[in-house]
């Protein structure tokens, strides 16, 4: 068993070849082989956002606080609450953070796939994050 106890790691600010906006990455953790699951508490302020991106065996998040936005390629933009929990399937191109006026802090996991649990992508532009389509009940 291994425990890393809360408050022992610091947080670090989210690259912003990754992000956009102030985000702040926290509680990280990735398993060595054969182990492949890796994720972290990633909390974004108001109008912060990842950039487009997919997963090799997809992504799962699991919004503790706050409200966002998640959106996927070819979809409407969705409001995400806390207690949600959002599965992107692999190799779908997504981006999710919080909403223009509020933050919002989630949970995010993904397994690596020959070393890799991400493929990064351009950054979400401001028209397209605030003039999304709306969709505020997934379905």
């Amino acid at each position: 068993m291994d425990i890393v106890r809360n408050g022992t790691q610091p947080s670090v600010e989210g690259p912003a070849d990754w992000f956009t906006g102030d985000v702040r990455i926290g509680s990280a953790f990735q398993r060595e082989d054969p182990a492949r699951v890796a994720g972290a508490v990633v909390t974004f302020e108001p109008g912060a956002r990842t950039a487009w991106h997919t997963h090799p065996l997809g992504q799962t998040l699991i919004v503790t606080e706050g409200l966002g936005w998640a959106q996927t390629e070819d979809g409407p933009r969705i409001d995400i609450h806390p207690g949600d929990v959002i599965w992107f399937p692999p190799g779908e191109k997504h981006w999710h953070g919080a909403t223009a006026t509020t933050a919002m802090t989630h949970i995010a996991i993904q397994e690596a796939l020959d070393g890799s649990t991400v493929t990064w992508m351009e950054q979400v532009a401001d028209a397209d994050y605030l003039g999304g389509t709306e969709c505020p009940i997934s379905s």
